[in-house]
């Protein structure tokens, strides 16, 4: 009888220890079979609040994985339950649940860009923010000073303060949060240049500065022409001047502008109008970029005080008036053919 037992016995924990065996074997294979997601990557988006329980189940559901137990086994087992990080995530074709444990606990989120151009204005980075897919919009409908406000710079005009370039953020950011980063990149960017310019500047602060590098921005999109650019306004503002500038005159005009600058709108007088009023505008025009700040803080220097378009997007510089008149005529008759 004892004999029986014993060979009972043995035979059940033969089989306890082959069915182990075998579960084992399973659950380690199981974690090297890849996921079954197709043939592209894929994009998933592990919510707030979410748990590797939760992504167990959602993967399962999706038809994904088909064992969540294995799942949870493995992040008790690396100690990674409480280590899921919220965000979007891209899944690489052929990856295994062990590569994805691995992923979700590493906080690898996918980066969108996001980019803010040079030489848009205020009016037109909301815009761009508005239409995003990829950030949390909560700045729709209110007006720029109460935007001001909420990214911690109450008022402070926001034309010309945020730096342009591109971006990267996870879905979900919010465009308080986009802003507030391009704008202390603007001012820790301004700040910078500014203990590094020229002498002899006629400029009393860095704003005045920044305000110079919008123009300089507006007016030509020549890399190596604006710092030729910036020595005509500079030189202009030394000699008591006006500007005259094309780009501040459109930007005082607002919404009124429809295209076509006329004569009139360079006779009316407005606090941006450069033709009218000498110095400065109240504020810059548009946002520029660090090549437009370099350039504004150290022009090329020489004599030049006027420039036309030549119609390549390049300009004619002139010393005297008389040069400059030629110059216009010469680029005015060569456009007025070109039309013929």
């Amino acid at each position: 009888m004892w004999r029986s037992l014993l060979t009972t016995g043995f035979l059940l924990l033969l089989a306890i220890g082959c069915f182990c065996g075998w579960l084992w074997h399973d659950y380690q294979s199981a974690l090297q079979q890849p996921l079954a997601l197709g043939d592209e990557p894929v994009l998933y988006n592990v919510a707030s609040g979410m748990t590797f329980r939760g992504v167990a189940g959602d993967l399962k559901q999706r038809g994904w994985w088909k064992h969540p137990r294995y799942f949870m086994l493995e992040a008790y087992r690396r100690g990674l339950q409480n280590k899921l990080k919220t965000g979007e995530y891209e899944l690489q074709v052929g990856v295994t649940l062990d590569q994805l444990l691995e992923l979700l606990a590493s906080g690898k989120t996918v980066q969108h860009p996001l980019t803010i151009v040079e030489g848009w204005t205020f009016s037109e980075l909301r815009h761009a923010l508005e239409q995003s897919a990829v950030l949390q919009n909560t700045l729709r409908g209110v007006d720029d000073a109460t935007v001001m406000e909420r990214i911690g710079f109450a008022g402070i005009y926001p034309e010309g303060r945020f730096f342009p370039d591109t971006y990267h953020v996870t879905r979900g950011t919010t465009d308080v949060a986009l802003l507030k980063r391009a704008y202390q990149r603007m001012a820790a960017t301004l700040d910078a240049l500014w203990k590094e310019r020229a002498a002899d500047l006629p400029y009393q602060s860095p704003d005045e500065a920044l305000v110079m590098a919008s123009i300089v921005e507006k007016e030509t999109a020549v890399a190596q022409e604006r710092a030729q650019i910036a020595s005509v306004f500079v030189e202009r503002l030394k000699r008591g001047m006006k500007l005259q500038t094309d780009p501040t005159v459109i930007y005082g005009l607002g919404a009124n502008f429809d295209g076509n600058l006329r004569r009139k709108h360079l006779e009316a007088d407005t606090p941006y109008n450069t033709y009218t009023r000498a110095g400065l505008p109240p504020t810059p025009v548009a946002m520029p970029g660090q090549a437009s700040l370099i350039a504004a803080l150290h022009p090329a220097g020489g004599e030049a005080l006027y420039f036309v378009a030549r119609g390549d997007g390049s300009h004619e510089f002139s010393r005297t008036l008389e040069e400059h008149n030629r110059a216009v005529t010469k680029y005015q008759l060569r456009s007025a053919r070109s039309q013929q």
